[in-house]
């Protein structure tokens, strides 16, 4: 995967970012609507937002994203960096995408001083594991979750 490029979104990525996006929340059975999309965007360009995007760039197309924040935490002094979302296409699936996105928000981290990555990911997405576990740890935690 020499050829992909791993970047920060631009403004005029929304049209090639967006079916990424509606890629990922379909495989996760999710349904965000029209303002939550269009307002997400906006905060990967809002300097006073925790929120950051890198797409994977291959041949003009964009073929991955992630999206990662910042975020206090009791145990430490500098914000941990939450990676939130992680997307290839279909694709480009197995073929080092992922991998340089995640590396991506490593790099980042770093030069943001903030000591530790950490995401989730559904239990029944072994193939995503696969990767997750040779670039990572499983901190043995159980989420839970309450919608109000």
């Amino acid at each position: 995967m020499s050829d992909v490029v791993i970047r920060r979104v631009e403004p005029g990525d929304f049209e090639r970012w967006r079916p990424l996006w509606e890629g990922y929340n379909a495989f996760y059975e999710r349904v965000i609507p029209e303002e939550v999309t269009r307002t997400t965007w906006s905060r990967f360009f809002d300097a006073y937002e925790p929120l950051h995007a890198h797409v994977a760039e291959s041949e003009g197309e964009l073929v991955g994203l992630v999206h990662y924040l910042y975020h206090r935490n009791t145990a430490m002094i500098a914000p941990v960096c939450y990676l939130q979302d992680l997307f290839t296409g279909q694709a480009l699936r197995g073929k080092g995408v992922g991998r340089k996105l995640i590396l991506s928000v490593y790099d980042e981290a770093r030069k943001a001083g903030s000591p530790r990555v950490y995401w989730q990911t559904h239990e029944t997405n072994a193939v995503a594991q696969a990767l997750y576990d040779q670039l990572a740890e499983k901190s043995g935690f159980i989420v839970y979750r309450q919608g109000m």
